[in-house]
């Protein structure tokens, strides 16, 4: 072989062997499963007179300073026996078992479905907040909670999202005479949501939408699209589910007074009976 070919050969080695080494590390969704679950929380009530003394609602992911969990607004119960001791309580599985925390409502944004429980006891690790302006369509994300959650137990459970699209959402009112004036605004200036290829179960509202790479949340699971009556979810699932993008959670962190730093354009913040998610569709 002469001296030209095998230098060219050479060369095309070399650029092969430094483009594979200057490609990004990324993690196996396996690596940091264990990492994303540790931050995961059930989210429900506990009733010292009732039995069982806790409830499943929903599901919510710890935040910021590890002392505070976000969930969806419509996974908090609107009434409670608080004259019998009832509260809204974070659940969180640890080595030996279920561990229950107390937790108290700190910030909503109704608009956005979403809410800020502060929790009682020791920080727990938090997961970190991605940049939702970077997500695109048909990319992969998953996310992790508890579907069925008071059949299956405590136990979170991962599924595979794609991003299908990202549109405005507005479901509008079954008459006229449910119109409002906060109604007719969305319609005019709706927000946008994800669209996931996915299928979302009751118990998987507040369920963080992450990056399999880097775990960084980009989203909540708010809501998943229902072919006919409500009692379909579970027996015919459409596969569409929608999440409310991170910046939303990023704004409520920030008007808490939790979120020191956004790093703009960057991946990650700096920031240290069973509910069934809002459906939308004919009923």
């Amino acid at each position: 072989m002469s001296a030209k070919p095998a230098a060219l050969l050479l060369s095309a080695w070399l650029c092969i062997s430094l483009s594979a080494c200057l490609q990004p590390a990324h993690a196996d969704i396996a690596e940091i499963l264990p990492r994303i679950k540790s931050s995961i929380a059930g989210v429900g009530t506990l009733h010292p007179l009732r039995n069982p003394r806790i409830k499943l609602l929903g599901t919510g992911f710890v935040v910021a300073d590890g002392q505070h969990v976000v969930t969806n607004a419509h996974v908090a119960p609107l009434l409670m026996e608080e004259e019998k001791g009832e509260s809204i309580a974070v659940f969180l599985r640890g080595p030996e078992g279920i561990i229950v925390r107390k937790a108290e409502k700190v910030a909503s944004d109704a608009e956005h479905d979403l809410l800020l429980l502060k929790i009682e006891g020791e920080a727990v690790p938090a997961l970190k907040l991605g940049n939702s302006e970077l997500a695109r369509e048909g990319q992969l994300y998953y996310f992790t909670g508890f579907p069925i959650g008071a059949v299956l137990g405590l136990y979170p459970a991962t599924h595979r999202a794609g991003l299908a699209a990202i549109a405005p959402i507005f479901s509008p009112p079954p008459g006229t005479r449910n119109l409002t004036a906060k109604l007719i605004k969305r319609a005019d200036n709706p927000f946008l949501m994800f669209q996931l290829d996915a299928t979302a179960y009751p118990g998987n509202s507040g369920s963080p939408l992450y990056d399999g790479n880097t775990g960084a949340v980009v989203g909540v699971i708010n809501s998943v699209f229902v072919k006919g009556a409500k009692e379909n979810v579970l027996r015919d699932p459409s596969g569409i589910t929608y999440a409310i993008p991170a910046k939303y959670i990023q704004a409520l962190l920030e008007n808490a007074g939790l979120l020191t730093a956004i790093t703009r354009g960057s991946a990650t913040t700096e920031t240290g009976a069973v509910s069934t998610p809002a459906v939308r569709g004919k009923r």
